[in-house]
């Protein structure tokens, strides 16, 4: 991003601490103009036409593939970044397959953050590696500051009812397709509640998910 101009990125991201954290990040840098919404709003990326999308694998609303693939058809010079906590090799082909051009852990630090996006713009192509300071990290520092307090993270991270419900569901050793099935709704909405968890309760595993329905009182 070496171009007198700032760089529009549009950041779609349905969990409002992470959006809001990354919007704030990146629009403190000089070469970048930030626009987030939490909801593929097609209209509103055509309006602001952003160089760069940072795009959320797992939209509760919508097919995260399926925007991707929208997004690169109808604006082919621009760049997508795909945004992950557990990037699953299926995904990372079909995202591939689709024209993204970089992937991100949504665990990886700020400044990879940065780096990421200014090699895709660059015409790179990305995938996630560990560097130092997590974003979640960088969430949990401010939010436990001076005047915060610890309430206002925990209200962020309190599962709803229907997270609750896959839990249980995977606790019980169901697969995705088989808790979609269950629950009456697309595999891909209940694979956004497995990386919401996941999210939410920094776990990494399905083993992770369900040991911690033996922990969590009712709620």
């Amino acid at each position: 991003m070496t171009s007198s101009m700032p760089t529009t990125v549009a950041i779609i991201e349905d969990n409002r601490l992470l959006r809001e954290t990354l919007a704030a990040v990146l629009g403190r840098l000089p070469d970048v103009r930030v626009v987030a919404t939490a909801v593929a709003d097609m209209s509103l990326l055509a309006a602001v036409q952003p160089q760069v999308l940072l795009l959320d694998a797992g939209l509760g609303e919508h097919d995260s593939l399926e925007v991707a693939t929208e997004f690169v058809r109808d604006h082919p010079d621009a760049k997508v970044i795909v945004m992950d906590l557990i990037p699953m090799h299926d995904d990372i082909a079909a995202f591939v397959g689709a024209g993204v051009s970089g992937f991100v852990l949504k665990d990886a630090s700020i400044d990879e953050f940065v780096t990421t996006i200014r090699s895709v713009a660059a015409g790179q192509k990305v995938l996630p590696s560990g560097l130092t300071e997590s974003l979640f990290s960088h969430i949990a520092r401010v939010a436990n500051g001076p005047g915060s307090g610890r309430g206002a993270l925990h209200e962020e991270v309190r599962l709803t009812r229907r997270e609750r419900e896959v839990i249980d569901l995977i606790s019980e050793g169901l697969s995705n397709k088989e808790i979609a099935h269950h629950l009456n709704v697309a595999t891909y909405t209940v694979k956004s509640h497995v990386r919401n968890v996941m999210e939410k309760l920094v776990l990494h595993t399905r083993l992770q998910i369900a040991a911690y329905t033996h922990k969590e009182p009712p709620g």
